[in-house]
Protein backbone atom coordinates (compact mmCIF):
# COMPACT_ATOMS: atom_id res chain seq x y z
CA UNK A 1 0.00 0.00 0.00
CA UNK A 2 1.19 3.09 -1.15
CA UNK A 3 0.99 6.60 0.33
CA UNK A 4 0.65 8.54 -3.00
CA UNK A 5 1.14 6.98 -6.75
CA UNK A 6 2.19 9.77 -9.28
CA UNK A 7 1.44 8.60 -12.80
CA UNK A 8 3.57 10.59 -15.22
CA UNK A 9 6.99 11.68 -15.16
CA UNK A 10 6.83 15.14 -17.39
CA UNK A 11 8.01 18.16 -14.74
CA UNK A 12 5.00 18.24 -12.93
CA UNK A 13 4.06 14.18 -11.92
CA UNK A 14 8.58 14.00 -11.08
CA UNK A 15 8.24 17.45 -8.85
CA UNK A 16 4.57 16.07 -7.17
CA UNK A 17 6.28 12.92 -6.11
CA UNK A 18 9.36 14.87 -5.08
CA UNK A 19 7.63 16.92 -2.74
CA UNK A 20 5.27 14.44 -1.74
CA UNK A 21 8.59 12.58 -0.22
CA UNK A 22 10.50 15.93 0.73
CA UNK A 23 7.23 16.84 2.61
CA UNK A 24 7.02 13.63 4.51
CA UNK A 25 5.29 11.00 2.63
CA UNK A 26 7.30 7.57 3.11
CA UNK A 27 5.88 5.21 0.43
CA UNK A 28 5.19 7.21 -2.74
CA UNK A 29 5.75 5.30 -6.51
CA UNK A 30 6.41 7.84 -9.78
CA UNK A 31 5.28 5.55 -12.45
CA UNK A 32 6.03 6.37 -15.93
CA UNK A 33 4.88 4.91 -19.60
CA UNK A 34 7.83 5.74 -21.21
CA UNK A 35 11.05 7.77 -19.50
CA UNK A 36 11.15 10.97 -17.80
CA UNK A 37 10.13 13.96 -20.38
CA UNK A 38 9.49 11.82 -22.48
CA UNK A 39 5.83 13.63 -23.80
CA UNK A 40 5.35 17.16 -24.32
CA UNK A 41 7.49 18.53 -21.32
CA UNK A 42 10.38 16.85 -23.10
CA UNK A 43 9.42 18.96 -26.73
CA UNK A 44 8.68 22.08 -24.65
CA UNK A 45 10.62 25.61 -25.59
CA UNK A 46 11.15 25.59 -22.01
CA UNK A 47 10.81 29.73 -21.35
CA UNK A 48 11.01 30.55 -17.83
CA UNK A 49 9.17 33.64 -17.11
CA UNK A 50 6.94 35.54 -14.39
CA UNK A 51 4.74 37.40 -17.29
CA UNK A 52 1.58 36.83 -16.20
CA UNK A 53 -1.77 38.64 -15.48
CA UNK A 54 -3.05 36.94 -12.13
CA UNK A 55 -1.94 37.08 -9.20
CA UNK A 56 -1.97 33.48 -8.40
CA UNK A 57 0.51 32.94 -11.51
CA UNK A 58 2.68 35.12 -10.70
CA UNK A 59 3.25 34.27 -7.48
CA UNK A 60 3.20 30.36 -8.84
CA UNK A 61 5.59 31.36 -11.69
CA UNK A 62 7.73 33.26 -8.98
CA UNK A 63 8.44 30.55 -7.03
CA UNK A 64 9.10 28.29 -10.16
CA UNK A 65 12.02 30.70 -10.87
CA UNK A 66 13.43 30.56 -7.41
CA UNK A 67 13.26 26.67 -7.26
CA UNK A 68 15.12 26.33 -11.14
CA UNK A 69 17.64 28.52 -9.19
CA UNK A 70 18.28 26.28 -6.60
CA UNK A 71 17.48 22.74 -8.54
CA UNK A 72 21.26 21.66 -8.26
CA UNK A 73 21.34 22.22 -4.37
CA UNK A 74 17.91 21.21 -3.35
CA UNK A 75 17.94 17.96 -6.13
CA UNK A 76 21.81 17.32 -6.29
CA UNK A 77 21.21 17.91 -10.23
CA UNK A 78 21.43 21.15 -11.84
CA UNK A 79 18.21 21.13 -14.63
CA UNK A 80 19.94 23.72 -17.10
CA UNK A 81 19.05 26.73 -15.66
CA UNK A 82 19.96 29.61 -18.11
CA UNK A 83 19.21 33.33 -16.40
CA UNK A 84 19.25 34.61 -19.93
CA UNK A 85 16.16 37.04 -19.37
CA UNK A 86 13.28 37.33 -21.04
CA UNK A 87 12.05 39.97 -23.60
CA UNK A 88 8.28 41.20 -24.80
CA UNK A 89 8.05 42.40 -28.01
CA UNK A 90 4.70 44.64 -28.33
CA UNK A 91 2.25 45.96 -30.52
CA UNK A 92 0.71 49.17 -29.43
CA UNK A 93 -2.89 47.52 -28.49
CA UNK A 94 -0.61 45.53 -25.88
CA UNK A 95 0.55 48.75 -24.34
CA UNK A 96 -1.76 49.49 -21.52
CA UNK A 97 -2.69 46.40 -20.50
CA UNK A 98 1.16 45.16 -20.06
CA UNK A 99 1.17 48.04 -17.60
CA UNK A 100 -1.73 46.41 -15.66
CA UNK A 101 0.08 43.28 -15.51
CA UNK A 102 3.90 44.70 -14.85
CA UNK A 103 1.90 46.54 -11.59
CA UNK A 104 -0.19 42.97 -10.43
CA UNK A 105 4.03 41.15 -10.88
CA UNK A 106 5.84 44.37 -8.70
CA UNK A 107 3.69 43.79 -5.96
CA UNK A 108 4.69 39.81 -6.10
CA UNK A 109 8.36 41.19 -6.18
CA UNK A 110 8.71 40.36 -9.74
CA UNK A 111 11.23 42.72 -11.79
CA UNK A 112 9.73 43.95 -15.16
CA UNK A 113 10.89 46.95 -16.77
CA UNK A 114 10.07 48.90 -20.31
CA UNK A 115 13.37 49.94 -22.26
CA UNK A 116 14.00 53.08 -23.00
CA UNK A 117 14.48 53.86 -26.38
CA UNK A 118 18.03 54.11 -26.13
CA UNK A 119 18.08 50.84 -24.02
CA UNK A 120 16.36 48.92 -27.15
CA UNK A 121 19.19 50.24 -29.31
CA UNK A 122 21.79 49.26 -27.52
CA UNK A 123 20.16 46.11 -26.20
CA UNK A 124 18.14 45.13 -29.10
CA UNK A 125 20.68 45.89 -32.18
CA UNK A 126 19.01 43.16 -33.89
CA UNK A 127 16.06 44.05 -33.61
CA UNK A 128 13.74 45.43 -36.44
CA UNK A 129 11.38 47.96 -35.00
CA UNK A 130 8.62 48.33 -37.79
CA UNK A 131 5.57 48.11 -35.78
CA UNK A 132 7.01 47.68 -32.52
CA UNK A 133 5.22 49.83 -29.81
CA UNK A 134 7.68 49.21 -26.64
CA UNK A 135 10.13 45.88 -25.09
CA UNK A 136 10.08 44.52 -21.89
CA UNK A 137 12.97 43.03 -19.99
CA UNK A 138 12.34 40.62 -17.37
CA UNK A 139 16.03 39.80 -15.65
CA UNK A 140 14.87 36.95 -13.75
CA UNK A 141 13.42 35.29 -16.47
CA UNK A 142 15.17 33.23 -19.30
CA UNK A 143 15.06 29.48 -19.94
CA UNK A 144 16.03 25.63 -18.67
CA UNK A 145 16.51 22.47 -20.44
CA UNK A 146 13.32 20.52 -19.94
CA UNK A 147 14.80 16.96 -19.87
CA UNK A 148 17.20 17.97 -17.76
CA UNK A 149 14.84 19.90 -14.86
CA UNK A 150 13.18 16.62 -15.25
CA UNK A 151 15.21 13.76 -14.51
CA UNK A 152 16.71 16.46 -11.68
CA UNK A 153 13.43 15.92 -10.32
CA UNK A 154 13.42 12.36 -10.48
CA UNK A 155 16.79 12.45 -9.41
CA UNK A 156 15.83 14.31 -6.37
CA UNK A 157 12.82 12.41 -5.48
CA UNK A 158 14.61 9.00 -5.48
CA UNK A 159 17.59 10.03 -3.33
CA UNK A 160 14.78 10.49 -0.41
CA UNK A 161 13.83 7.14 -1.29
CA UNK A 162 10.97 7.74 -3.72
CA UNK A 163 10.23 4.35 -6.29
CA UNK A 164 10.37 4.79 -9.82
CA UNK A 165 8.96 2.73 -12.56
CA UNK A 166 9.07 3.81 -16.11
CA UNK A 167 8.07 1.71 -19.36
CA UNK A 168 5.13 1.06 -17.19
CA UNK A 169 1.94 2.34 -19.43
CA UNK A 170 -1.02 2.06 -16.42
CA UNK A 171 -4.16 0.67 -18.29
CA UNK A 172 -6.62 1.63 -15.67
CA UNK A 173 -7.68 3.73 -12.56
CA UNK A 174 -9.04 1.24 -9.69
CA UNK A 175 -12.37 2.84 -7.90
CA UNK A 176 -14.59 1.59 -5.44
CA UNK A 177 -17.38 3.71 -4.65
CA UNK A 178 -16.38 7.48 -4.51
CA UNK A 179 -12.64 7.02 -4.02
CA UNK A 180 -10.11 5.76 -6.05
CA UNK A 181 -7.77 3.22 -4.19
CA UNK A 182 -4.94 2.86 -6.79
CA UNK A 183 -3.83 1.87 -10.69
CA UNK A 184 -3.81 -1.34 -12.88
CA UNK A 185 -0.50 -2.07 -14.85
CA UNK A 186 0.23 -5.16 -17.10
CA UNK A 187 1.92 -6.46 -14.21
CA UNK A 188 0.35 -5.30 -10.97
CA UNK A 189 -2.49 -4.02 -8.72
CA UNK A 190 -1.52 -1.09 -6.83
CA UNK A 191 -3.02 0.18 -4.36
CA UNK A 192 -2.58 4.15 -2.78
CA UNK A 193 -4.04 6.75 -0.86
CA UNK A 194 -3.69 9.41 -3.09
CA UNK A 195 -3.95 8.30 -6.57
CA UNK A 196 -2.39 11.65 -8.35
CA UNK A 197 -2.95 11.91 -12.50
CA UNK A 198 -0.44 14.02 -14.08
CA UNK A 199 -0.53 12.03 -17.51
CA UNK A 200 -0.69 15.02 -19.53
CA UNK A 201 -3.26 14.39 -23.04
CA UNK A 202 -3.54 11.02 -21.56
CA UNK A 203 -5.17 11.83 -18.38
CA UNK A 204 -7.97 11.83 -19.68
CA UNK A 205 -8.75 8.25 -20.62
CA UNK A 206 -6.81 7.54 -17.12
CA UNK A 207 -10.46 9.32 -15.69
CA UNK A 208 -12.24 7.93 -18.24
CA UNK A 209 -11.21 4.13 -17.27
CA UNK A 210 -12.88 4.97 -13.60
CA UNK A 211 -15.74 6.99 -14.98
CA UNK A 212 -14.88 10.35 -13.99
CA UNK A 213 -14.87 13.50 -16.26
CA UNK A 214 -12.29 15.11 -17.19
CA UNK A 215 -12.55 18.10 -20.15
CA UNK A 216 -9.60 18.88 -21.98
CA UNK A 217 -8.05 18.52 -25.47
CA UNK A 218 -5.30 17.34 -26.72
CA UNK A 219 -3.88 19.55 -29.09
CA UNK A 220 -0.73 19.34 -31.85
CA UNK A 221 2.20 21.68 -31.19
CA UNK A 222 5.16 22.44 -33.64
CA UNK A 223 8.31 23.67 -32.88
CA UNK A 224 11.73 24.31 -35.48
CA UNK A 225 15.47 24.50 -34.69
CA UNK A 226 17.47 26.81 -36.75
CA UNK A 227 21.45 27.30 -36.84
CA UNK A 228 21.84 31.03 -37.80
CA UNK A 229 24.82 32.65 -39.83
CA UNK A 230 28.02 33.30 -37.31
CA UNK A 231 28.90 36.78 -36.74
CA UNK A 232 25.68 38.65 -36.84
CA UNK A 233 23.77 40.37 -34.37
CA UNK A 234 21.53 37.88 -32.63
CA UNK A 235 19.30 37.78 -29.49
CA UNK A 236 20.66 35.56 -26.67
CA UNK A 237 17.27 36.63 -24.12
CA UNK A 238 14.28 34.31 -24.77
CA UNK A 239 11.62 36.11 -26.91
CA UNK A 240 8.30 36.57 -27.02
CA UNK A 241 7.74 38.15 -30.15
CA UNK A 242 3.85 39.54 -29.84
CA UNK A 243 3.14 41.41 -32.53
CA UNK A 244 4.57 39.10 -35.07
CA UNK A 245 2.98 36.20 -33.00
CA UNK A 246 6.47 34.15 -32.54
CA UNK A 247 8.85 32.55 -29.70
CA UNK A 248 12.54 32.62 -29.86
CA UNK A 249 15.12 30.52 -27.62
CA UNK A 250 18.47 30.48 -28.00
CA UNK A 251 20.05 26.87 -27.57
CA UNK A 252 23.55 27.63 -27.68
CA UNK A 253 26.05 29.66 -29.97
CA UNK A 254 23.74 30.24 -32.91
CA UNK A 255 21.61 27.64 -32.85
CA UNK A 256 17.42 28.39 -31.59
CA UNK A 257 13.78 27.12 -30.95
CA UNK A 258 11.63 29.09 -33.01
CA UNK A 259 7.78 28.67 -32.54
CA UNK A 260 4.00 29.94 -33.15
CA UNK A 261 2.72 31.94 -30.04
CA UNK A 262 -0.61 32.84 -29.50
CA UNK A 263 -2.63 33.91 -31.67
CA UNK A 264 -2.90 31.01 -33.47
CA UNK A 265 -4.75 27.86 -34.84
CA UNK A 266 -5.38 25.07 -32.39
CA UNK A 267 -5.62 21.39 -34.03
CA UNK A 268 -7.15 18.60 -32.01
CA UNK A 269 -4.75 15.57 -32.19
CA UNK A 270 -4.54 12.00 -30.96
CA UNK A 271 -2.16 11.93 -28.21
CA UNK A 272 -1.41 8.26 -29.24
CA UNK A 273 -0.98 8.56 -33.03
CA UNK A 274 -0.35 12.32 -34.79
CA UNK A 275 2.23 13.43 -36.75
CA UNK A 276 5.46 13.87 -35.27
CA UNK A 277 7.09 16.11 -37.88
CA UNK A 278 6.37 19.77 -38.45
CA UNK A 279 4.35 20.87 -41.58
CA UNK A 280 6.29 22.68 -44.38
CA UNK A 281 3.92 25.74 -44.55
CA UNK A 282 4.46 25.81 -40.72
CA UNK A 283 8.63 26.33 -41.22
CA UNK A 284 8.21 28.83 -43.90
CA UNK A 285 5.85 30.86 -41.57
CA UNK A 286 7.82 30.82 -38.81
CA UNK A 287 11.23 31.30 -40.44
CA UNK A 288 9.49 34.48 -42.14
CA UNK A 289 8.26 35.93 -39.39
CA UNK A 290 11.32 35.58 -37.55
CA UNK A 291 13.73 36.63 -40.71
CA UNK A 292 11.67 39.85 -41.01
CA UNK A 293 12.05 40.62 -37.19
CA UNK A 294 15.15 40.06 -36.36
CA UNK A 295 17.44 39.86 -39.99
CA UNK A 296 20.19 38.56 -38.85
CA UNK A 297 18.21 35.25 -39.08
CA UNK A 298 18.79 35.54 -43.00
CA UNK A 299 20.30 32.54 -44.39
CA UNK A 300 19.43 30.46 -41.34
CA UNK A 301 19.78 26.55 -41.56
CA UNK A 302 16.50 24.21 -40.56
CA UNK A 303 18.24 21.56 -38.56
CA UNK A 304 15.20 19.55 -36.92
CA UNK A 305 11.31 20.48 -36.89
CA UNK A 306 9.01 18.84 -35.16
CA UNK A 307 5.69 18.15 -33.19
CA UNK A 308 4.15 17.31 -30.31
CA UNK A 309 1.15 18.17 -28.19
CA UNK A 310 -0.01 20.32 -25.14
CA UNK A 311 -3.09 19.47 -22.87
CA UNK A 312 -5.68 22.32 -23.01
CA UNK A 313 -8.33 22.99 -20.81
CA UNK A 314 -11.06 25.21 -21.24
CA UNK A 315 -10.33 28.63 -19.79
CA UNK A 316 -6.49 27.58 -20.29
CA UNK A 317 -5.43 27.11 -16.60
CA UNK A 318 -4.46 23.69 -15.19
CA UNK A 319 -6.55 21.37 -13.07
CA UNK A 320 -4.78 20.74 -9.69
CA UNK A 321 -5.53 19.55 -6.67
CA UNK A 322 -8.23 16.90 -5.68
CA UNK A 323 -11.94 16.92 -5.65
CA UNK A 324 -14.50 17.03 -3.34
CA UNK A 325 -16.50 14.41 -5.02
CA UNK A 326 -13.68 11.77 -5.42
CA UNK A 327 -11.79 10.80 -2.64
CA UNK A 328 -8.16 9.52 -3.08
CA UNK A 329 -7.50 11.10 -5.97
CA UNK A 330 -6.16 14.57 -7.36
CA UNK A 331 -5.40 16.14 -11.10
CA UNK A 332 -2.31 17.26 -12.14
CA UNK A 333 -2.93 17.82 -15.94
CA UNK A 334 -3.92 20.43 -18.26
CA UNK A 335 -0.71 22.79 -18.12
CA UNK A 336 -2.01 24.27 -21.92
CA UNK A 337 1.36 25.53 -22.81
CA UNK A 338 2.37 26.84 -19.90
CA UNK A 339 3.17 23.49 -17.49
CA UNK A 340 7.09 23.41 -17.80
CA UNK A 341 7.31 27.00 -16.26
CA UNK A 342 4.84 25.83 -13.33
CA UNK A 343 6.17 22.64 -12.48
CA UNK A 344 8.28 22.91 -9.43
CA UNK A 345 5.75 25.55 -8.14
CA UNK A 346 2.60 23.43 -9.07
CA UNK A 347 4.77 20.20 -7.26
CA UNK A 348 5.33 22.32 -4.06
CA UNK A 349 1.71 23.17 -3.53
CA UNK A 350 -0.80 20.23 -4.69
CA UNK A 351 2.25 17.91 -2.17
CA UNK A 352 1.46 20.18 0.70
CA UNK A 353 -2.57 20.27 0.02
CA UNK A 354 -2.53 16.48 -0.08
CA UNK A 355 -0.35 16.07 3.20
CA UNK A 356 -2.26 19.30 5.00
CA UNK A 357 -6.06 18.95 3.58
CA UNK A 358 -5.32 22.79 2.80
CA UNK A 359 -3.44 25.19 0.69
CA UNK A 360 -4.23 28.55 -0.01
CA UNK A 361 -7.41 29.74 -1.02
CA UNK A 362 -6.32 31.16 -4.62
CA UNK A 363 -4.61 27.88 -5.12
CA UNK A 364 -7.23 26.03 -4.82
CA UNK A 365 -9.92 27.54 -7.74
CA UNK A 366 -7.58 25.26 -9.49
CA UNK A 367 -9.30 22.27 -8.60
CA UNK A 368 -11.45 20.43 -11.20
CA UNK A 369 -14.22 21.76 -9.38
CA UNK A 370 -14.40 25.25 -11.07
CA UNK A 371 -15.65 22.81 -14.23
CA UNK A 372 -18.24 21.32 -12.27
CA UNK A 373 -19.16 24.25 -10.75
CA UNK A 374 -19.24 26.03 -14.24
CA UNK A 375 -16.95 29.14 -12.61
CA UNK A 376 -14.04 28.92 -15.29
CA UNK A 377 -11.36 31.36 -14.84
CA UNK A 378 -10.02 34.52 -16.42
CA UNK A 379 -8.17 34.23 -19.26
CA UNK A 380 -5.17 34.78 -18.59
CA UNK A 381 -3.82 31.82 -20.57
CA UNK A 382 -6.29 32.29 -23.42
CA UNK A 383 -7.27 35.33 -24.57
CA UNK A 384 -4.52 37.17 -22.88
CA UNK A 385 -2.16 34.16 -22.86
CA UNK A 386 0.81 36.44 -20.84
Amino acid sequence: MYDAIVIGAGITGASIAYHLKALGAERVLLVERNTPASGGTGASAAAVRQNYSSRLMTRLARRAVEKFRTMADDLGMDGGFDNCGYHMIIPPDMVEGLHRNIAIQREQGVVTTFLTEAEIAERCSWLNMEGVAAVTWESEGGCADPVRSTEAYVHGFQRLGGEVRLKTPVRRLLREGNRVVGIETDQDRLMAGWTINAAGPFSTFLAASAGIELRMRSVREQDTVWEARANRPLPIPVLAVAIDGIYIRRLSGTRYVIGRGFPKEYVDCDPYNFKVTADDDFITDVITRAEMRIPAFAGARLIDAYASYYDVTPDWHPYLGPRRDIAGYCDASGGSGHGFKFGPSFGESVATWLRDGDVESDFKTLSYDRILDGQLLGQTFGGNRG
